[in-house]
């Protein structure tokens, strides 16, 4: 198919009065609203957009405020969070937790076995970093260690227990816990790869 001469004139001349007319709606559109608005009605709007920006200066301060709380309150919170620069280091902190409070039993219980766990996350924020003990101790001392787990200054909880026969004649049991305490996400081992 041949395009004539003529039709290509008229085709260009479409071309080129498409472009103005875009040209055209794009300058009347970015033109301010205000600009064709009478000198009294800008003033008018001009005052209201001040008095909104002067109730938004005067929430600052109070905003401010609530923002020290809020960090102070979390500073407190985080405080009870393992503080240590490897997973492994904090990992021995909570065993050393365990042990402290295993100690500080009458009588005093020893750790028959112990393993560390996966670092995993928890939350967006933060990990947590498991450890699991066996001792043997009666029903009572196994109320007082969960009962003092739960006081200690580290935020570690009992994650999973588990409860075996034991000793029959000295009334004592087998038990399995699994502890984890919170750390920080950056303990959490990088992962690599495309999963």
């Amino acid at each position: 198919m041949v395009i004539s001469d003529r039709d290509r004139r008229a085709l260009l001349l479409l071309g080129f009065a498409v472009i103005g007319v875009l040209i055209f709606q794009w300058v009347t559109d970015a033109a301010p609203e205000g600009s064709t608005a009478s000198p009294g009605e800008s003033i008018a709007v001009a005052e209201k957009r001040l008095i909104q920006l002067r109730q938004n200066a005067a929430m600052v301060p109070s905003r401010e405020e609530k923002y020290k709380q809020v960090s102070a309150q979390l500073a407190l919170r985080e405080k009870r969070i393992l503080q240590a620069d490897t997973a492994a280091q904090a990992q021995a902190a909570l065993l050393a937790t365990v042990r402290r409070v295993l100690r500080s039993q009458n009588p005093p219980l020893d750790i028959r076995s112990s393993e560390f766990g996966a670092v995993k996350a928890f939350g967006t924020d933060y990990a947590e970093v498991p450890v699991t003990v066996t001792v043997e101790c009666a029903v009572e001392q196994l109320l007082n260690i969960l009962t003092e787990l739960s006081l200690q200054p580290e935020l570690a909880s009992v994650n999973d227990l588990r409860v075996y026969s034991g000793n029959a004649k000295q009334k004592t049991t087998n038990v399995r816990l699994a502890v984890t305490a919170l750390v920080s996400k950056r303990l959490l081992p990088e992962r690599k790869g495309a999963f």
